[in-house]
């Protein structure tokens, strides 16, 4: 199967935080799933970095190319479907990295893996 991990689900995975979901662990483990990671959650990570909500142990290019080869991560670019799909969907979710997530989702036909709610008004199925 192929999943989208939400952002705060791959920096959850990748501390061992216990507000990771078991179903969610078992998920992103199985080497059967193919996991994707969006360039929008590297770029809202990188965001996080800039301003000193989130810190990673090496620099910021060394550390996600790190975790995309040990975790077997595919990147997920942004295309210009997800684009146009963003401009369609209706503002049950403000956060612009969430509803480009949501909008690669429904273009690419694939879960995703988090545990925000709001996710649900949108049609996409949400694994958690």
């Amino acid at each position: 199967m192929k999943l989208l991990l939400d952002t705060h689900t791959f920096i959850w995975f990748i501390t061992d935080n216990p507000q990771l979901s078991s179903s969610a662990k078992v998920l992103i483990e199985d080497d059967l799933n193919e996991k994707f990671l969006s360039l929008a959650s590297i770029w809202e990570m990188a965001v996080k970095c800039s301003i000193g909500k989130l810190r990673f142990d090496l620099p910021f290019r060394s550390f996600i190319e790190q975790q995309l080869v040990q975790n077997s991560l595919d990147l997920m670019r942004i295309e210009v479907p997800h684009l146009s799909t963003v401009a369609t969907l209706p503002l049950h979710h403000r956060d612009p990295f969430d509803r480009l997530l949501i909008a690669q989702a429904i273009v690419e036909q694939m879960p995703i893996v988090g545990a925000d709610r709001m996710f649900d008004s949108y049609g996409v199925e949400r694994l958690w």
